[in-house]
């Protein structure tokens, strides 16, 4: 993997976390949560900022589909404020508007990786708000930009069943397929050319976005070829995310660990000590707390797919934490 940055970005996250009393963390590299701001030490986009995605928005965010589209109603909303329990007797564990970040931490335990499938944050925002009426807390970005939609505080619509325990990121990615028969593979392909610094990412006109937050980026899967791998117990193709993904995604990670006791620096193990590659057993599922794909979640997900370099990444979130954070 290409990690082109990354002790210069792990430096600036133990930076970050321990400033001197005068210091202030740079401008743009803060997350949100009960209203209070975190720093990563990494490019955010607030949902607030110029170019950033609000999903606290009843309202489409781009511009209207074609007639016949079908689209939330308007006014709908796409989270729930607050964080509250299901079941027939619900419990409020952070009240909306909630300043409270000492209620919030003890509450999530779970960060979800996802892939998005849209392959740009743009598109993804556009499918999950303006098509689906569902929320997640971040986007990431192909160049490593993360945009926050909502403050942690509130229960975002992504991972089903644990959305009330979680915190969730859609990892801009075209996403993977089944090896077995061939179809879409030729659809993952065409994201993807060769050139001589490796495999660029180079998708088809119509799924190209408007901008990309870093002026003239041009993207680069971390690994030369395409990845198989299983996932749920099927063999499936993917191309691996951007290095400035995987940088940006330690970043984020190694503040939420340490923001959220109950996450633990580690994904769910078989007994061979192997990350899962499919999903929890309930029992399992209920007592893990830590960094978990949606396949581990849920039995119909593949996400964040094959290709995700599970233990380099969670080596690099225990290094960003040693030092400092």
């Amino acid at each position: 993997m290409r990690y082109s940055r990354s002790l210069a970005v792990l430096a600036s996250i133990a930076a970050c976390a321990g400033p001197a009393p005068e210091a202030q963390p740079e401008p743009g590299t803060c997350i949100v949560a009960c209203g209070q701001r975190i720093p990563i030490g990494t490019r955010v986009v607030l949902w607030d900022e110029p170019g950033g995605y609000s999903a606290y928005s009843d309202q489409l965010h781009f511009e209207a589909p074609a007639a016949g589209t079908e689209v939330p109603q308007p006014g709908s909303l796409r989270f729930e404020a607050g964080r509250r329990t299901k079941g027939a007797q619900p419990q409020q564990l952070v009240e909306p508007g909630s300043e409270d970040l000492e209620a919030l931490r003890p509450a999530v335990d779970l960060f979800v990786l996802h892939y998005d499938a849209c392959g740009y944050a743009e598109r993804c925002f556009r499918v999950l708000h303006d098509r689906r009426g569902l929320s997640v807390h971040f986007l990431l970005d192909v160049d490593g930009t993360i945009y926050q939609t909502l403050d942690l505080r509130e229960r975002a619509w992504h991972a089903g069943e644990v959305n009330t325990r979680s915190i969730g990121v859609e990892i801009a990615n075209i996403g993977s397929r089944r090896t077995d028969d061939g179809l879409g593979l030729e659809d993952i392909d065409a994201w993807y050319s060769a050139d001589g610094q490796g495999l660029r990412l180079d998708p088809p006109h119509w799924a190209v976005p408007k901008a990309v937050h870093t002026p003239g980026f041009v993207g680069y899967s971390a690994r030369d070829e395409r990845v198989e791998g299983l996932a749920q117990g099927e063999w499936r193709a993917q191309y691996d995310f951007t290095p400035e993904q995987y940088e940006a995604l330690v970043l984020l990670a190694a503040a939420l660990v340490e923001t959220f006791p109950r996450i633990d620096p580690d994904a769910p193990r078989g007994p061979d000590g192997e990350v899962l590659t499919s999903v929890m057993a309930p029992g399992q599922l209920a007592s893990f707390g830590g960094i978990v794909g949606h396949h581990h979640v849920s039995a119909v997900k593949q996400d964040p797919g094959p290709a995700f370099r599970w233990e380099p990444f969670l080596e690099d979130v225990g290094k960003a934490l040693a030092r400092g954070r």
